[in-house]
């Protein structure tokens, strides 16, 4: 089970979590996410309906996918996309003890050279979320356009974003297998659906974050 729109309540209970950006300009703005890659085949055609666009989105990278595609790793890069840092194994927190997750986020953390993490599937332990937020900003996410659910149609993903997302939301994506289906019909239709919209695409960064978060505490940190 999961929700589509995650409630403002969830959002203050975890103040030190970074859910959306308070609008930085006049011009409303759309933080477009994607998780689990990079792959070959999909994050290079991701790459380029954002380029269509002019369009910029932040990527959470499993460590292993970044290092056995390190070209691909390369191109999301070149093309001025932030990283961020999904653990190196896609490990699940409510399942995994605390020093080896640590650790694992820890080696993808130097290699990806990120501050910003997102834990997979949105889970934290009270006790993982209190070490791991002095030292990364943690990154959850407005709004999960369902990508993955093969319950879903493109239609109902496309749906969830448009019908819930608003200036400032984040939006979860993934350029992963089991979403590529389903990204590669939605994404296209988001771009132009906002860009008819008049509203831009940018990147997550630490400064952005800690400056435009609307609910997170003043805090002073680095990784």
């Amino acid at each position: 089970m999961y929700l589509i729109k995650t409630p403002r309540v969830i959002q203050k209970l975890f103040p030190n979590f970074h859910w959306r950006v308070e609008a930085a300009s006049e011009k409303p703005t759309i933080y477009l996410t994607f998780d689990d890659g990079p792959i070959p085949h999909l994050t290079p055609w991701v790459l380029e309906q954002l380029e269509r666009f002019d369009a910029k989105a932040t990527f959470f990278c499993v460590g292993n996918n970044a290092r056995r595609y390190a070209d691909v790793m390369r191109q999301v890069i070149a093309a001025g996309h932030t990283i961020g840092n999904h653990t190196t194994h896609h490990l699940d927190g409510w399942k995994t003890d605390n020093v080896p997750y640590f650790h694992d986020i820890r080696h993808s953390a130097v290699q990806l050279k990120t501050s910003l993490f997102r834990p997979p599937y949105g889970r934290l332990k009270p006790s993982q979320a209190q070490f791991l937020q002095r030292h990364y900003e943690i990154v959850m996410w407005d709004v999960l356009s369902g990508d993955f659910d093969p319950e879903l149609t493109p239609d109902d993903c496309f749906d969830n974003v448009v019908e819930n997302a608003r200036p400032g939301s984040i939006v979860v994506l993934h350029d992963s297998l089991k979403a590529e289906d389903k990204l590669r019909n939605i994404l296209p239709r988001l771009l132009q659906h906002y860009t008819d919209l008049g509203y831009a695409f940018d990147r997550l960064t630490p400064e952005l974050l800690t400056k435009r978060s609307p609910l997170a505490k003043p805090q002073l940190k680095t990784a």
